[in-house]
């Protein structure tokens, strides 16, 4: 068995690892550096503003007495971790936070142009070339009397951002990394589950199509896995069966056709070659006429089991009088009844009894339970056919007085071709096929078939059809 089903999922478990990690690494991290961001720029923006409406700032920024600000603000830029400016409305820094006090000369800063930053509340960069570090950085403007006077800066070192950002995606990627890790036990359940019953499946299948049917598939688990590897156990099984089934179907066509194509080849060259007298060939050639007649009985029955599939799905299903139909089957055997001086006793339901099937199938299961039971009847003997209703169904029973059936035969006879021994009776030149015919037709009408039988007393078929009680006719 070739592993590209194991393999591809492997790779597949090792792609997701990998597309993963390389997600959180570039997608993540992205995600990760806006939020953090917006969440820090939102909260110096709003300290800077806090601190441009204080009046005490407002006042000393317009005195430029700044240095009992700049504790206040020193103290705030640590909580912060931050620097904080003050700068006067041309852009000269008053105070830095970080530079210790404030500026005795105003702090000159190039290009520092407020407006070039249009509606965005922070920028992140050198601040109009101040740093050398990338900064976010916030100002906000101090107004009195409805003038800028001045305004406040805040920055924030983006490597502070990028190092709290690198805490965050190694906490994210530790529990990526456990997630992952116990993802492993899919990977186990697909192994045990899925990989190896269907390994031991595929091994029964090249079983199979080595011809080894009677190997067993070992896998027992009640899912759908399972129930694979049952159902292919219970086809290799049948297909045993049914292969034992044609060996012996064949040999048993080829004894029954050999043995009268030997009699009649044998008495025929008898009677060629003169060692037959003239006087006795009428007797030798009625012999060969009633093996021909055997074996256009055989030939008969195998087409009609041959056609039995089909018409199984393209049955005339008709209402027709049953009763009438077992009247005129039985006056069919009236010539051989007479020799065997056989009476057939009708008890019928009533003069009419509608049944809806196929009326030329079930005709043929009369005929041949009838024949069957004048076969196996001893002369001056009597079959009883009867006809009754029940629950909406018409049970039909055709019951000898013969030999009877032994326990060890009754399972058997439906099979094709099976003869019960001697006991049975001593009329050998039937085909084995009536009652196997009678299965299949009753079969296909969805109906059962039941036999009673007690040796020396009698056999008892018992079938059931589907009645018609509203027939225009009834």
């Amino acid at each position: 068995m070739k592993k590209t089903l194991y393999l591809k999922f492997l790779l597949a478990y090792a792609a997701f690892g990998l597309l993963g990690f390389i997600a959180i690494s570039t997608i993540g991290s992205r995600l990760v550096q806006a939020h953090l961001e917006k969440k820090i720029s939102e909260q110096i923006y709003r300290e800077a503003n806090a601190i441009s409406f204080d009046n005490t700032v407002r006042y000393r920024t317009a005195t430029y007495n700044l240095k009992n600000i700049y504790s206040n603000l020193s103290s705030l830029a640590t909580y912060q971790d931050a620097q904080i400016w003050m700068l006067n409305q041309t852009g000269d820094i008053l105070l830095d936070t970080s530079h210790g006090e404030p500026y005795q000369t105003p702090l000159e800063l190039e290009d520092f142009d407020p407006l070039t930053w249009g509606s965005s509340y922070y920028r992140t960069g050198n601040f109009f070339g101040y740093f050398q570090e990338s900064m976010m950085s916030v100002i906000a403007p101090i107004t009195s009397d409805m003038t800028i006077k001045g305004y406040i800066a805040i920055h924030y070192p983006m490597e502070r951002l990028y190092a709290e950002r690198e805490e965050i995606l190694v906490v994210i990627h530790a529990i990526f990394l456990l997630l992952f890790s116990l993802s492993l036990s899919i990977l186990l359940l697909f192994t045990f589950s899925v990989y190896l019953p269907l390994r031991k499946i595929t091994t029964g299948a090249e079983e199979y199509s080595a011809g080894h049917l009677d190997h067993q598939i070992p896998v027992h688990s009640q899912d759908e896995i399972g129930y694979l590897a049952q159902t292919l156990n219970y086809m290799s099984g049948e297909l045993a069966h049914s292969g034992e089934y044609q060996r012996r179907f064949i040999a048993n066509i080829s004894h029954d056709f050999r043995s009268p194509l030997t009699s009649i080849k044998g008495y025929l060259e008898a009677i060629v070659d003169g060692t037959i007298d003239a006087a006795d060939q009428g007797k030798y050639i009625q012999i060969v006429l009633n093996e021909t007649d055997r074996l256009e009985k055989l030939t008969e029955s195998l087409l009609t089991l041959n056609n039995l599939d089909v018409k199984s799905r393209m049955m005339n299903l008709r209402a027709f009088d049953i009763n009438k139909v077992i009247k005129n089957t039985a006056a069919t055997f009236e010539g051989i009844c007479r020799n065997k001086k056989i009476s057939i006793e009708l008890i019928l339901s009533g003069p009419q009894l509608y049944a809806y099937a196929d009326m030329e199938q079930i005709q043929q299961v009369l005929y041949n339970l009838l024949d069957n039971a004048i076969k196996f009847s001893p002369n001056e003997s009597a079959i009883t056919i009867e006809t009754t209703e029940k629950n909406g169904r018409i049970l039909v029973s055709v019951k000898d007085r013969g030999s009877g059936i032994s326990k060890t035969d009754l399972p058997k006879i439906w099979e094709r071709f099976y003869k019960a021994d001697s006991s049975r009776g001593k009329d050998r030149r039937g085909t084995g096929l009536g009652l196997s015919i009678v299965k299949e037709i009753v079969s296909a009408h969805n109906q059962n078939i039941d036999v009673i039988s007690t040796e020396g007393v009698g056999t008892e078929f018992i079938f059931t059809l589907d009645q018609m009680p509203d027939h225009p006719l009834h």
